[in-house]
């Protein structure tokens, strides 16, 4: 009998076991990270102060941008839409740079990315806060030159970096991020210390550099996008992941390709699997004549490998024979 109790036992908590780890699977599968986009930053309150440090106009927006993009790629909270993407539909839907800092018009172009949320944000402060302290020779005191005075500097670089997390179906503000840095050093400019520093070419300056970062205004800059990174990661828990619905219908099939008949204006992005479906019988209301329902039976999977605003090209992941008027499902997140 003790037996018997113990192999029951066992058995029980086996599939219990089971029936957990089979609960954490699917739980898994089904959470995804939160996608967004990180728009360059507005710099118009600063060109000409960055422009001094520089020499020139930098798109220090941009160089803020993409080291936000490295931060949080690290840290792995989010899933950052790569920049080749975000730049491609910026050429198609004529996004300019004073475009920047709306809101409205970028959470227009994150549901075209298919994204959760956005990132714009704007640059208060870039530059320098420099001392000249004068020291009294052999005049005594403090008070001015005397023979053998001389004039200790020290530079000082301030850089104060602002974002908003915004949701592109609201335009509504989720969350807000502030980051500020400071570096100073004796006797040398804002570009001092970088060691092998060898400057910039046609008005671009790679932030991510190792030579730009040891400079003083670098280390400025590093430091104001680490404190925003931190203040971004904890806002995930205000975003919630967009689910979609996008259907459609196979439009062309040519070879091994399937052609459909949406594209990003309807959410989907390349690497999307859409479900296929062939509708086999509809169901008509007797009083009305209109239809209710659609039966249909499965014909395969496709995993998009093209996407415009309104097709998109996919190739087969499972099943054949796709024909025209299919109908083609998803639920993106």
């Amino acid at each position: 009998m003790k037996r018997i109790f113990l192999v029951i036992l066992v058995v029980a908590t086996f599939l219990v076991t089971g029936a957990i780890a089979q609960t954490a699977d699917s739980q898994a599968l089904h959470t995804r990270k939160k996608r967004i986009a990180i728009f360059d930053f507005d710099y118009a309150t600063v060109q000409s102060s960055s422009a001094a440090v520089f020499g020139t106009n930098v798109d220090v927006g941009k160089g803020i941008a993409d080291l936000l993009v490295r931060d949080l790629v690290k840290d792995g909270t989010y899933s950052i839409i790569e920049r080749k993407a975000m730049d491609k539909i910026l050429g198609e839907q004529n996004f300019s740079n004073s475009d920047r800092a709306n809101s409205q018009s970028a959470a227009k172009i994150g549901k075209i990315l298919g994204v959760d949320a956005i990132v714009v944000g704007s640059i208060t402060q870039f530059g320098n806060d420099n001392k000249d302290t004068k020291v009294g020779g052999g005049g005594g005191g403090w008070g001015g030159y005397g023979i053998g005075g001389f004039s200790h500097k020290k530079s000082k670089a301030v850089v104060v970096v602002d974002a908003r997390l915004v949701n592109i179906d609201t335009a509504e503000i989720m969350g807000v991020a502030t980051g500020k840095g400071e570096s100073s050093r004796e006797s040398t400019s804002l570009l001092g210390g970088g060691g092998n520093w060898h400057g910039w070419g046609g008005g671009a300056v790679d932030f991510g550099s190792s030579d730009f970062q040891q400079t003083i205004i670098g280390e400025a800059v590093n430091a104001a996008v680490t404190q925003m990174t931190t203040e971004l990661v904890a806002d995930n828990s205000k975003l919630e992941a967009r689910t979609v619905i996008v259907e459609g219908l196979v439009a062309a099939v040519d070879g091994g390709q399937v052609i459909l008949n949406i594209g990003s204006k309807s959410g989907l992005k390349v690497g999307d699997q859409l479900t296929v479906q062939r509708v086999t019988k509809e169901i008509k209301d007797p009083s009305t004549g209109a239809v209710i329902r659609r039966m249909t039976s499965p014909v395969g999977v496709i995993r998009l490998t093209d996407v415009d605003e309104i097709s998109a090209v996919g190739t087969p992941v499972s099943g054949s024979g796709f024909k025209v008027g299919d109908a083609v499902k998803t639920i993106t997140q």
